[in-house]
C-alpha cells in the first residue's frame, strides 16, 4: 500500500517495503521568505514567484518519510482577559536579527586658515597645440612691431580701463573722456558687479554693458601686460565630486594657479595672452585636496574637487555668516517703528 512522503519538497507517494535509500529528493532546510524572495535555507536558489518556489527540486537525496512534521506551536489565547507575557506570545522558531549599518558620521568643517596647496594640473593635447600656434603668431607680431615705432598706438586698439569698450581711432581719441570702472569685477552668489559701484545684476551681458562710474582718460597700453577681466564660470556636481568650469580659452598652464585647502579655492588664470581672471571661493562643503585635480583644455578649465563625504551640496559657495541678532538691535528697531 502506497503512502504519502512528508519530506519538504517531495510530496510523492511510495511503497515503504520497496522504497530504496535514495528514492526521495527533498529539502532538509526550512522555507525562507525575505524581501519578496522565496527559497529554502538549505540551497541558494531564490525566486519571486510562489509557484516557482513550490516547484524548486530538492537538493538532498534520502529515504521517503511517512511521518508528518510537527505543527508549529501557537500561543494560547484565553477569553478571560488574562494578559500573557510577551515571551509566550512570540512564535516558537529560531529568530535571526539583522542589524542595519550605522549611519555615517558627518565630518566637522575644518578651519579656513589651513595652508593652501597647489592642485595638480593636467594639460590636454589640444591646449598644447593651441599655445604653440599662438606662440608662433606672437613671434611674427613682435617682429612686425619692431619695425614700427614703439610708442605708436595702432588703430583699433581697445582701451585697457575696466568697463570701457572704446577703441583708438586716431589722435582725437586721446581727447575723449573715458568712462570706466576703477574697481575689479566681483562674482558672488550668482550676482555680478564691479567693486567700485556695486550695481548688481544676474545677467552677464548686462554686467558687461554697465557704464563706468568714473571719468578719466583712455589707457591704450597696459604697463603690466595683464588686464583683469570678467570670465564666465559654472559648476555641477555628482555624488563624489564637484566640478568648476571656467570658460577661459587658451589659458597658460605656466602662469595659471589653482590653490585649495579643505574649504577654500583660490583661482588665478592667465588666458588669451594678457587677460587675467581671479576668484576666491569659500566652498559650501569639504573637499579632499589630495584627490582633486585641474584639467586644462583649449576652450575651458575644469577644476575637479573630490568631496570629503558623499553628500549633495546645496550650492557652490558658503554664504557669509550673518551677525547675531542682539537685544540692542531689537530695541533700536522698535524705537524706529514708534517714531514712524
Amino acid at each position: 500500500m502506497s503512502e504519502l512522503c512528508y519530506n519538504r519538497g517531495c510530496g510523492q507517494r511510495f511503497d515503504p517495503d520497496s522504497s530504496p535509500e535514495d528514492a526521495c529528493t527533498f529539502h532538509p532546510g526550512v522555507p525562507v521568505f525575505h524581501d519578496a524572495l522565496k527559497g529554502w535555507s538549505c540551497c541558494k536558489r531564490r525566486t519571486t514567484d510562489f509557484s516557482d518556489f513550490l516547484s524548486i527540486s530538492g537538493c538532498t537525496k534520502g529515504r521517503h518519510s511517512n511521518k508528518r512534521p510537527p505543527d508549529p506551536v501557537k500561543p494560547e489565547v484565553k477569553s478571560s482577559g488574562e494578559k500573557k507575557k510577551l515571551e509566550d506570545l512570540k512564535p516558537q522558531f529560531d529568530e535571526y536579527i539583522i542589524q542595519a549599518p550605522k549611519p555615517l558620521e558627518f565630518i566637522k568643517r575644518p578651519s579656513a586658515d589651513e595652508p593652501l596647496v597647489e592642485l595638480q594640473q593636467k594639460v590636454s593635447p589640444s591646449l598644447r597645440q593651441a599655445l604653440e600656434k599662438l606662440r608662433l603668431q606672437s613671434e611674427t607680431n613682435q617682429s612686425i612691431e619692431k619695425e614700427e615705432e614703439g610708442n605708436e598706438v595702432k588703430i583699433g586698439t581697445a582701451c585697457k580701463n575696466g568697463g570701457c569698450s572704446k577703441t583708438f581711432s586716431g589722435p582725437k581719441s586721446n581727447e575723449e573722456t573715458c568712462s570706466y570702472h576703477p574697481g575689479g569685477p566681483v562674482f558672488h552668489e550668482g550676482l555680478k558687479y564691479w567693486s567700485c559701484c556695486r550695481r548688481k545684476t544676474s545677467d552677464f551681458n548686462s554686467f558687461l554693458s554697465q557704464e563706468g562710474c568714473s571719468k578719466g582718460t583712455h589707457m591704450w597700453k597696459n604697463a603690466e601686460g595683464k588686464k583683469v577681466v570678467p570670465c564666465r564660470f559654472d559648476w555641477h556636481q555628482t555624488g563624489a565630486q564637484v566640478t568648476i568650469s571656467i570658460y577661459a580659452k587658451n589659458s597658460n598652464p605656466e602662469l595659471c594657479s589653482v590653490q585649495a585647502n579643505s574649504t577654500t579655492v583660490c583661482i588665478s588664470v592667465i588666458f588669451e595672452g594678457e587677460k587675467e581672471f581671479e576668484q576666491k571661493i569659500s566652498l559650501w562643503g569639504v573637499i579632499d585636496v589630495s584627490k582633486s585635480i585641474v584639467n586644462m583644455m583649449a576652450s575651458k578649465i575644469e577644476i575637479a574637487l573630490k568631496k570629503a563625504e558623499p553628500m549633495s551640496w546645496a550650492r557652490l559657495d558658503l554664504p557669509p555668516p550673518q551677525p547675531p541678532f542682539t537685544h540692542e538691535k531689537k530695541e533700536k528697531q522698535d524705537g524706529e517703528k514708534e517714531s514712524v
